[in-house]
């Protein structure tokens, strides 16, 4: 079975901006909520899948150029947006899936550190829409 690593080429698409470049972390978060359907007479926990839920992490080393980061994410505070996630800047397939869809951006912070440190600008974009997987090419 074949392992991937190191994770260090990312890929990042934002409304067709490609944040690659930018990115210090990415994490793709995917689960169920899991209902209890335990009734009397059970002697054990009996649960169902229910709504999926997904988001995404990402930690930008921050950029106030035109077309980078601060001009991507400053507007879609509130807004739905498009994402694309691959695990390398490749085209996609069957061992670089593409994962996308519509996000929500509920919260910006521009600007934050330290003296000394990266300007960085941390972002959770939240599912507004289901998660597609695509392992074919793009």
């Amino acid at each position: 079975m074949a392992t991937y690593g190191p994770y260090r080429n990312a890929m990042l698409e934002v409304n067709g901006t490609d944040l690659s470049d930018h990115v210090e972390s990415l994490t793709l978060n995917y689960s169920a909520e899991m209902l209890d359907s335990t009734a009397m007479g059970d002697t054990t926990r009996i649960r169902k899948g229910g709504l999926k839920d997904w988001s995404v992490d990402i930690n930008f080393h921050q950029d106030l150029a035109a077309t980078e980061v601060d001009a991507t994410l400053f507007t879609l505070v509130g807004t739905t947006a498009c994402v694309q996630v691959r695990a390398c800047n490749a085209c996609s397939s069957a061992g670089n899936p593409d994962f996308s869809g519509i996000v929500i951006l509920e919260s910006y912070n521009p600007l934050g550190g330290s003296v000394g440190a990266m300007l960085d600008t941390p972002v959770t974009f939240q599912s507004g829409g289901t998660l597609s997987r695509n392992a074919g090419a793009s």
